[in-house]
């Protein structure tokens, strides 16, 4: 296959042991930046920005002391990963709920609102305006052809029982869709709201405590000293066991476009986070070419992790107690949406991965 390589700065002279330090010593870096960074923006409450460029480096961190583990002290190595794991996640919660309340609510808008009407003067849709079938249907009374027999006249329509009380029709499925949209839009947001704001507040806990603080004393001291190991595996062999991994976990996948299989959604996300380490090893791996495949692959992913969790949050909301039957209703509408949302981006994975391996200009 035809590869086109990225135009890059020369290789780092050195082993690749060296190279490997150097990395890690530059995310060592930029996760003290981010920390300083989001310490400073705490008082304007704006450190959305920072607490985002932190959890990218805390998760570069640990994921290239995952790959790369028989290069460096392993009980240094082990007992950093899960704590920076750990940070990453705490840090990402609120930022989650925060997206998916808009993914959701936004979601449940565009469901719910009718259709522009057609404009005046235009044409008529053909299949809309064909009659159906029933007495309706039949000729008027001097249109017949000739030789009709029997439609002389049109039966009479039977008369109505004005004693009998008029039944209430049932209102159509976009009407109860409207009616149900708002309460559950107003649900969503009371329960994702104050999801967010636990989150916020167990981020805040997290970075005043301990665990925290010994957390940024060990990264610390990895900007300044990478604690390696001698070994004789190198660098690109344990890149490419990464990308192995990938592929073998990619090639079980069940590409299936049945929308409801939620049961395979942790097979999927498992496949994301091995993408995850593998673009991280091609990053330690200097002069290593950027698969365009590679990137479109992680955002359907990505995409898929988004609607799974999102029609997670739609089906918890559903379940709610004593909620009105067209709340109810329009969640459940909402629950599909995001579960054909998955099997779209199980799709787009599934296009992206048996593409041609070919790098970016």
């Amino acid at each position: 296959m035809a590869q086109r390589h990225l135009e890059s700065s020369e290789p780092l002279s050195g082993s690749e042991v060296d190279a490997l330090g150097c990395y890690l010593r530059s995310q060592a870096t930029e996760f003290l930046r981010s920390l300083r960074q989001h310490r400073e923006s705490g008082a304007a409450g704006d450190t959305a920005d920072a607490a985002r460029a932190l959890r990218r480096a805390a998760r570069r961190i640990s994921g290239t002391l995952h790959t790369f583990r028989p290069l460096l002290d392993t009980d240094w190595s082990d007992a950093l990963r899960p704590e920076l794991a750990w940070l990453s996640g705490t840090l990402a919660r609120e930022h989650a709920y925060a997206s998916r309340l808009d993914r959701l609510t936004s979601a449940l808008h565009a469901l719910s609102t009718p259709p522009a009407p057609t404009p005046r003067g235009s044409a008529p849709d053909p299949a809309g305006s064909r009659p159906s079938a029933g007495l309706d249907s039949a000729p008027a009374l001097g249109n017949l052809p000739p030789g009709a027999a029997g439609w002389a006249r049109r039966p009479p329509a039977p008369r109505a029982d004005t004693s009998a009380p008029t039944p209430t029709p049932a209102p159509e499925p976009r009407e109860t869709l409207t009616l149900g949209a708002a309460k559950a839009s107003a649900l969503l947001e009371r329960q994702l709201t104050l999801a967010r704001t636990r989150a916020h507040s167990t981020a805040l806990q997290a970075l005043g405590s301990a665990r925290f603080h010994a957390v940024a004393d060990n990264v610390a001291v990895l900007a300044s000293d990478v604690p390696l190991a001698t070994a004789d595996t190198a660098l690109e062999k344990l890149a490419a066991e990464a990308e192995s991994r990938l592929t073998e976990a990619a090639t079980t996948l069940h590409h299936t476009s049945h929308p409801y299989n939620a049961d395979a959604d942790a097979s999927w996300h498992h496949v994301r986070l091995l993408l995850r380490l593998h673009r991280y090893a091609r990053e330690v791996v200097r002069g290593a070419p950027m698969d365009v495949r590679l990137l479109e692959a992680a955002d359907a992913l990505n995409a898929h992790r988004d609607a799974a969790e999102a029609a997670a949050a739609a089906a918890h909301a559903a379940r709610t107690p004593r909620i009105a039957p067209t709340t109810a209703y329009a969640l459940g509408v909402l629950h599909a949406d995001q579960r054909h949302e998955v099997a779209a981006a199980r799709i787009a994975f599934g296009q992206a991965w048996q593409r041609q391996r070919v790098g970016t200009p």
